[in-house]
């Protein structure tokens, strides 16, 4: 009959004693007491039935078993960590794969990606734009940025950047509508609409400004944020939009706000993913970044 294996941590104990040959630079080494190593190489020697170790007055030597036996377990030993090490390296060196939003990506997080390149050379991003919620048992996906109330349920969740919408068009278009001097006169106006997550839409803003919601133009609705901007961008009509994705467009002026009425919302961006990516490198100076990279407006990242 085959012995059974022995644990572990007791050959792990084993060795060390054998190469210190003593029970208290073991102990020492691994952050142990003397009393421990004792017991482990007890139990060891009871289990497989033959003495390990021959006890001195002052020294402790190896029996013959125990000679025998230690370059196998430390072969063994040096061979696991070696694997361990190789495991750790490679999964250092990963692409990080990131989950986003497409409007974000497109409006917010490229324009700032040269940034950590610039930061980290060495590390790859690989960004999946989607809508769909990540299944992280089932994918490659490290990490994610999503527009939610931050509850994930058995996910690691942490808030990154709140967000508000107010209604944004060019200046020809605010040029070209004469009486538009107050939120009511929005009604009159064609209001492009976006199917985005959230609580961010015009009846909820035309509240917000205390007019009540009945809009004159049914205007039209458009599946992504980012594509309502476009619309807007084109002079096609009123876009309610996000402060994080029109960033660009305000400084540059190529959109204006015609009024200061803002709406703030329940939910946020937050960076999701498995408790145990959180650990990662990659994934802990990506997080590192983007929570710097929220702190600068986008004209002071060096891009």
């Amino acid at each position: 009959m085959n012995p059974r294996l022995p644990s572990l941590n007791s050959l792990r104990v084993f060795e060390t004693a054998a190469r210190q040959l003593s029970f208290t630079r073991a102990a020492a080494e691994l952050f142990v007491s003397q009393a421990a190593v004792s017991q482990q190489i007890r139990q060891l020697e009871e289990q497989l039935g033959y003495p390990l170790f021959r006890r001195l007055n002052r020294h402790l030597l190896l029996t013959d078993e125990g000679q025998r036996l230690l370059p196998y377990v430390s072969a063994a030993m040096h061979s696991l960590q070696q694997g361990i090490e190789a495991v750790f390296l490679e999964q250092q060196q990963r692409p990080l794969n990131l989950s986003v939003l497409p409007s974000l990506a497109y409006r917010w997080l490229i324009p700032r990606l040269l940034k950590f390149s610039t930061l980290h050379p060495e590390q790859e991003v690989r960004i999946s734009a989607s809508l769909a919620l990540v299944d992280f048992g089932n994918s490659d996906i490290d990490m994610a940025i999503r527009f939610g109330s931050g509850d994930y349920p058995g996910l690691c969740s942490e808030l990154l950047m709140e967000d508000e919408a107010f209604p944004v068009c060019t200046p020809n278009l605010l040029e070209g509508a004469p009486g538009l001097s107050q939120p009511a006169d929005l009604l009159n106006q064609r209001l492009l609409h976006d199917m985005g997550p959230g609580d961010l839409d015009w009846a909820n803003w035309f509240r917000a400004a205390g007019v009540d919601y009945q809009p004159r133009n049914p205007g039209y609705t458009i599946g992504d944020s980012s594509l309502a901007i476009e619309a807007a961008l084109s002079g096609q009509g009123i876009a309610l939009a996000r402060s994080t994705l029109v960033e660009q467009e305000l400084a540059s002026g190529r959109l204006i706000k015609p009024f200061d009425v803002s709406l703030s919302s329940d939910y946020a961006y937050y960076l999701v993913m498995p408790r145990e990516k959180r650990e990662l490198e990659r994934v802990r100076l990506f997080c590192q970044w983007l929570h710097s990279a929220v702190a600068k407006p986008l004209l002071q990242t060096g891009n």
